[in-house]
């Protein structure tokens, strides 16, 4: 960093907008108010008079995350509506690839987040749908309404491809249908969210099945 940009004042979106940027880079992990108070060239002092402590620096990247999905229009198709807007959160989480984990170990929703919510639930109201069957919605697309899946079959380490398919034929003579499907089974791992199976064909995959079960409901 140079004389010039230590000179820039320091405030709150600047401080978040680093500690996104660095997360990106380095990982949540190498996350720390002093390597974020060296990325900005001041003391770690400097930076609690924008952020009281590491969870509010956390709760201020996430919502720098989320004012950047882009909005929709609640007019028109509202199917097509909440489409944009979920896939739209998933793009925001592949560029931001700690963000699903700091979302997930949150117990209160971000500002941003609760605004983000609303105008996900707006756009079924806007589709005809009643406030207590959104409600129903809502929990049947669970995390999916952010953009990510946790999944059943969750493995923080994936195996390269040779060794899942051994692991599948050795599987076999036991657990046949198991061992078929995992066999069968292909994902992109440059597309994945979350920890699992959650690439994007079977986020889009399911969340059609939902959306097109949703359309189902008398309104």
């Amino acid at each position: 960093m140079d004389v010039a940009e230590r000179r820039v004042p320091l405030n709150r979106e600047r401080v978040l907008n680093a500690a996104v940027d660095l997360a990106d880079r380095t990982g949540l992990d190498a996350l720390s108010m002093r390597n974020l108070a060296q990325e900005l060239g001041v003391v770690p002092m400097a930076l609690y008079k924008h952020v009281a402590n590491k969870d509010e620096l956390l709760d201020g990247m996430v919502d720098t995350v989320v004012a950047g999905i882009p909005a929709v229009s609640p007019t028109g198709d509202w199917k097509a509506a909440v489409r944009d807007r979920i896939l739209g959160a998933r793009q925001a989480l592949l560029r931001h690839p700690w963000a699903w984990q700091v979302i997930n170990s949150r117990t209160d929703p971000t500002p941003a987040m609760l605004a983000y919510l609303d105008s996900v639930i707006g756009l079924f109201l806007a589709g005809g749908f009643s406030p207590d069957q959104v409600h129903h919605i809502t929990h049947a697309l669970g995390t999916r309404m952010l953009g990510y899946t946790p999944e059943l079959f969750n493995d923080s380490t994936p195996l390269p491809p040779e060794a899942q398919l051994e692991m599948a034929r050795a599987m076999a003579p036991r657990f046949p249908n198991l061992a078929l499907m995992a066999m069968a089974a292909a994902h992109d791992e440059s597309s994945v969210v979350g920890a699992g199976c959650d690439d994007q064909f079977e986020f889009e995959f399911a969340l059609g099945l939902l959306l097109d079960g949703f359309d189902r409901l008398p309104r």
